[in-house]
């Protein structure tokens, strides 16, 4: 029973910590699925091996979908005009990163790596989206009409709607009403359950393992960064829930570049996201993006260590240091609300495991806790 309570006792100073930069970065996620639309940028993705790549990598960076989540944005970037290699780059850098995951480790982790971590998944994306374009041999690209439906309720398809008569008819407080609606139903519906469970991964691993077995193993070194790697590629985790492991595995001496690597490769990578990648992307193109993310976050991982030592910061030491900024009161207040958020998302799951026992579909499984994120039927990148 002690065992028990120690690791809900580290799992709750951690929530404790994350709370308000967690609801902070959901608020700001749904802010910008009502009032900065991916779609309507679609257009720019179409043309150019290495333009539309980086604004493709740009562009997912904010945006907070897990890596199944991902797949039916992605599709519809595909069928707006959107080239192989800048799809490739939203596929990569979108469950990478996102705000409310970067508030978190702001919270949880340093500045440094939160520059780092998008940083790192830009880099990745275009490395990755430049190698498809260049190495591809498909038909050249060609752009369509782009979907620019409105995004609070498909009122229109964006095309013969002015803006001016857009904006009389949803107002600035009804975009808002339905960000905030997005942001913590939708949004948290879908991170709520893996958040948790990160959370109480990290209270395992704080109260399991000896900080020196971390420290001798993954302290730093090409070995430590392959070893994140072979952890993190076929694990599935969203970015949210990678940080708080990341921030245990760090204060038990894993070095800040193996914990970026895993940052980079979990929410990117996993056994199922992968099955259907290679179903509607191919062989050649599925290959080029799983090796484009092992190759650069091991790069990224062994450039990062050397900045912390170039500058002679200790990540143990100043990791979580943000969370002080914020009173203990508030810190415990946007720890109940985010656990009074999880209960429908966690019922909801259980529930719906429960009723799946037995099933013997071979359909590759989302994980995701609403039906939001799974990619629709005839969601075909190639």
């Amino acid at each position: 029973m002690g065992f028990v309570l120690n690791i809900l006792r580290e799992s709750w100073q951690l929530l404790n910590g994350a709370s308000i930069y967690v609801l902070f970065g959901v608020l700001v996620a749904g802010l910008l699925r009502v009032f900065v639309s991916p779609e309507a940028v679609a257009r720019h993705l179409g043309q150019g091996k290495f333009r539309s790549v980086f604004k493709a990598a740009l562009l997912g960076i904010p945006i907070p979908l897990c890596s199944c989540g991902v797949l039916p944005a992605a599709a519809s970037l595909k069928r707006q005009g959107a080239n192989n290699g800048a799809t490739a780059a939203f596929l990569i850098s979108t469950p990478e990163s996102g705000v409310d995951s970067v508030a978190l480790t702001y919270a949880l982790l340093d500045p440094v790596m939160t520059v780092a971590r998008p940083a790192a998944a830009f880099v990745t994306a275009a490395a990755a989206g430049v190698a498809e374009n260049v190495l591809g041999q498909g038909p050249a690209d060609h752009l369509v009409t782009p979907d620019l439906s409105c995004t609070v309720d498909s009122c229109c398809d964006g095309l013969d709607c002015p803006p001016d008569v857009h904006r009389a008819h949803h107002t600035f407080l009804v975009r808002l009403k339905s960000g905030l609606g997005y942001a913590f139903h939708d949004l948290w519906d879908d991170i709520a359950l893996w958040f948790l469970l990160g959370l109480l991964l990290a209270g395992v691993i704080s109260e399991l393992i000896p900080s020196q077995w971390m420290a001798h193993h993954l302290g730093g070194g090409l070995s430590s960064m392959l070893i994140m790697l072979a952890v993190g590629i076929p694990l599935y985790i969203c970015a949210t829930a990678s940080t708080p492991i990341a921030a245990a595995l760090i204060l038990k001496g894993v070095s800040p570049g193996a914990a970026l690597v895993f940052l980079l490769a979990g929410p990117a990578t996993n056994v199922t996201s992968l099955t259907v990648l290679f179903g509607i992307l191919g062989k050649r193109a599925t290959a080029v993006y799983l090796v484009a993310i092992a190759a650069l976050a091991v790069i990224c991982g062994l450039v990062l260590d050397q900045v912390y030592a170039l500058f002679g910061i200790s990540a143990q030491a100043v990791a979580g240091q943000a969370a002080e900024l914020i009173p203990h009161w508030a810190q415990t207040l946007g720890a109940i609300a985010l656990l009074l958020l999880s209960i429908k998302p966690l019922y909801r799951a259980v529930h719906s495991r429960f009723r799946s026992v037995g099933d013997l579909s071979d359909a590759p499984s989302c994980h995701c806790a609403s039906g939001a994120c799974k990619p629709s039927e005839g969601d075909h990148l190639s």
